[in-house]
């Protein structure tokens, strides 16, 4: 289907953070958009204000009158997560119109732009979002379609007036073979989504697919040790192609200096804490190099980068709390989370909220959990988030709870997780996951704000 043949879009799916992008796309564009979804959030809301249709209502009676018959120019865009047995999706189905997952549509955008895309298990969100920033921030420009609200402009979609286009390349479900980059960022390839995969050769095979489908005369940037052996290396490591060094924390930002084979960059201050998101900086900061944009004008845009929501995002800052949450949900991102943490506050006690994120992630990585969640001092484990799975005989929070070593430990609801924090005030608090652990920190925040 050709881009400009679109007037009328419809997404079966709208409120997740990739869709909702691609909806702000076509609206932009001057489409007639509207969607699905099952739950009304803050993100939904926020695309009814700006002007889209949205009803939560699994069914074809609740279509708008212009998406029930099938016409040249409407597309239907859904996403993985939808069940097979929504009424709405068979409907679309069963009547013939086009449909296309999110990642084909994403293919359909970047043809024929020059397309930078992120990928990684881990990492890719806020590199991209990096990315697009030093883009915009300089006015070299792009769209970018992220998996986050950045918190710069609060949304997880940028448009710009020229060609290049800025895509957080997902590898659930193989989505991002869709692509074909002229640059391209793979920032980690740790073993993930198994239930999709199987297992992690079959993992890396994708991201070598999709490694290999970089346009000719392209640049392929790969983090320092990953299996992957054509590209320009990235690490906090001298040996690599390209590096940061002289990692220091001053006034609770994170400072360092920039090495590659051209340049040199001192003292750049990156208000994100830990050292993976200086790494995943040194990555956005070659792709700004490659595209010719001035060291001064990096500089500036990485020292103003604020962050994507619930990736390490401040709730409360004051002298007495720091509360913290986290989108982390596999071990090594955890890992990550709770060493910035570590780094900014040695001498505080952590106590952390985690809630787990699918069945089958917690059973595939059950002891990584285990080992790095035994390394906080107070856990408030939540029950699993069940997503797209059914459960497993099994497979709790339980069998998680059994296998950390670590003496302050409870399994509770959220409520009852609230009613602790609000009894024992902790001086830092990190929350966790990948669910709906998110609904807490509004209730968190309002403890310990005035505590």
């Amino acid at each position: 289907m050709e881009l400009d043949a679109i007037n009328r879009v419809y997404f079966v799916g709208i409120g997740g953070i990739g869709m909702s992008a691609l909806a702000r796309y076509f609206v932009k564009r001057g489409c007639v958009v509207c969607g699905y979804d099952k739950t009304r959030t803050n993100l939904t809301i926020a695309l009814e204000h700006e002007g889209i249709l949205i009803s939560y209502l699994d069914d074809e009676a609740a279509l708008p009158v212009c998406f029930l018959e099938d016409h040249e120019d409407t597309l239907i865009v859904y996403t993985p997560a939808i069940p097979k047995n929504s009424l709405i999706l068979n409907y679309f189905k069963d009547a013939g119109f086009s449909l296309k997952k999110r990642s084909e549509v994403l293919g359909i955008i970047s043809r024929g732009q020059f397309c930078i895309a992120v990928a990684g298990t881990h990492g890719k969100t806020t590199t991209s979002s990096m990315v697009a920033h030093i883009l915009t921030h300089s006015g070299y420009g792009c769209t970018a379609f992220l998996g986050g609200i950045t918190t710069n402009y609060n949304s997880n979609f940028l448009i710009g007036d020229n060609n290049v286009v800025v895509v957080e390349a997902d590898e659930f479900d193989r989505s991002f073979l869709t692509l074909h980059p002229d640059i391209a960022v793979i920032t980690s390839m740790d073993a993930d989504h198994l239930d999709i995969y199987g297992d992690a050769a079959q993992l890396h095979e994708s991201f070598h697919l999709f490694a290999g489908q970089l346009k000719e005369g392209g640049t392929l940037y790969v983090k320092a040790g990953l299996p992957i052996s054509n590209g320009v290396t990235y690490s906090l490591w001298e040996r690599s192609d390209t590096y940061g060094s002289n990692i220091r924390v001053e006034q609770r930002s994170f400072v360092f200096d920039y090495f590659c084979q051209d340049h040199e960059i001192r003292d750049l201050h990156l208000q994100l804490p830990g050292k993976h998101n200086v790494e995943n900086a040194v990555a956005a900061i070659s792709v700004a190099l490659k595209l010719g944009i001035s060291v001064e004008k990096i500089k500036d845009a990485i020292a103003s980068f604020t962050g994507v929501k619930r990736r390490f995002e401040y709730i409360v800052n004051s002298a007495e709390h720091i509360y913290i949450d986290d989108y982390a949900h596999h071990p090594e991102e955890l890992r990550a989370c709770f060493d910035a943490v570590r780094q900014l506050y040695p001498d505080k006690k952590l106590t952390v909220i985690f809630q787990p994120h699918l069945f089958t992630r917690t059973r595939d990585f059950a002891d990584g959990f285990a080992e790095v969640l035994g390394t906080v001092d107070e856990l408030i484990l939540l029950e699993i988030y069940p997503a797209r799975e059914l459960p497993i005989e099994g497979v709790n929070s339980a069998l998680l709870l059994e296998k950390i070593t670590l003496a302050n430990k409870q399994i509770c609801t959220k409520d009852e997780a609230v009613q602790k924090i609000k009894a024992e005030r902790p001086e830092l608090l990190v929350t966790v996951g990948a669910g709906d652990i998110d609904t807490l920190i509004q209730p968190l925040k309002e403890l310990l704000k005035d505590a």
